[in-house]
């Protein structure tokens, strides 16, 4: 049995028994049977290896949700590890009381079972609450401070970390220095004075910067944020083989999601079936698809020899 179908199995038993038991072993750091992408040597010549082994990379969307497992939980990025060898994507919100934790909404609706401003509870409060999954369903988790986040991911993979209008980037960057863990995050930006403040309170940490043109990127780089620090979010819409060309060329990384709402690419190819088209998407110059759907995406690639195989980079597949 190849070895990304074993580490399958071990996600199919995780979502059928007492997970929550598990997973605070993993947190508490006892191994964890499954994938772990622990770069050696910086994020620069993690990504370098990739390129020279012709692999792209997946990057969970807000931490890789699916049913009986919520968005931005810890647990839930122990159960995609399981099974996928992915970056993770996080939300980090801010508590009433300053505390940083995970949480895409403004309000708690949606994805906990409390009500209001995501702002406006203290921590106190929040840990008693318990998160949704994007079905509704209720797990037994708590909402996951910023911090164990951070402590978690050490070893494990690479977050990739989105604000909140609740959260200051000062915040965030006090806690990243704090666990040394500058040269394992990505910081996404959406405008350059974004990067440029990002870079000037973390000059080691790779940033994530929307980029559509040639042009996009020298901008970056005059407003003083340097093209290896740089990764390029080329968008959402239409793969552009050019763009990711000329980034490719200046040894900028490209990002390009296949996630979204109803018409995004995900669920073009959950409809049509065509699974092959995340492979496509990698030859055409991705180095890293942002998804909904890891698990598929990465059997994509893999179908096509374009995964990250164990041992490759810092990535590696354990048993347990």
């Amino acid at each position: 049995m190849p070895k990304w179908l074993m580490a399958a199995s071990f996600l199919a038993l995780a979502a059928c028994g007492d997970s929550v038991t598990n997973t605070d072993s993993q947190t508490a750091g006892a191994p964890a049977p499954g994938w772990r992408v622990d770069p050696q040597g910086g994020l620069n010549a993690f990504f370098d290896c990739l390129a020279d082994n012709g692999a792209t990379l997946i990057s969970a969307h807000r931490g890789g949700p699916y049913p009986g497992y919520p968005e931005n939980a810890v647990e839930t990025m122990s159960a995609v590890l399981a099974a996928t060898p992915a970056i993770m994507e996080i939300d980090v919100a801010t508590s009433a009381d300053g505390v940083l934790y995970l949480m895409h909404d403004d309000t708690l609706e949606r994805t906990t079972t409390g009500e209001g401003a995501a702002d406006g509870m203290s921590w106190a409060g929040l840990e008693k609450l318990r998160l949704e999954d994007n079905h509704g369903g209720r797990s037994d988790y708590a909402p996951s401070r910023f911090d164990d986040a951070l402590a978690w991911a050490a070893g494990r993979t690479i977050l990739q970390v989105d604000f909140k209008r609740t959260t200051r980037y000062e915040d965030v960057a006090e806690e990243i220095k704090r666990q040394g863990a500058e040269d394992r995050v990505i910081l996404i930006a959406y405008s350059m004075a974004s990067a440029r403040k990002l870079h000037a309170l973390l000059p080691d940490t790779m940033i994530s910067l929307s980029l559509d043109s040639q042009s996009a990127l020298n901008r970056a780089v005059a407003s003083g944020v340097p093209d290896d620090r740089l990764l390029g979010f080329t968008g959402t819409q239409d793969p552009r083989p050019r763009l990711f060309s000329i980034l490719n060329g200046r040894d900028v990384e490209v990002i390009f999601g296949t996630l979204g709402g109803g018409d995004s690419i995900d669920n073009d190819i959950a409809r049509s079936g065509y699974e092959a088209l995340y492979a496509d998407i990698a030859e055409q110059g991705a180095d890293i698809i942002a998804t909904d759907r890891p698990h598929e995406a990465h059997a994509a690639l893999v179908a096509a020899g374009r995964a990250v195989e164990d041992g490759e980079c810092g990535v590696s597949l354990t048993g347990g």
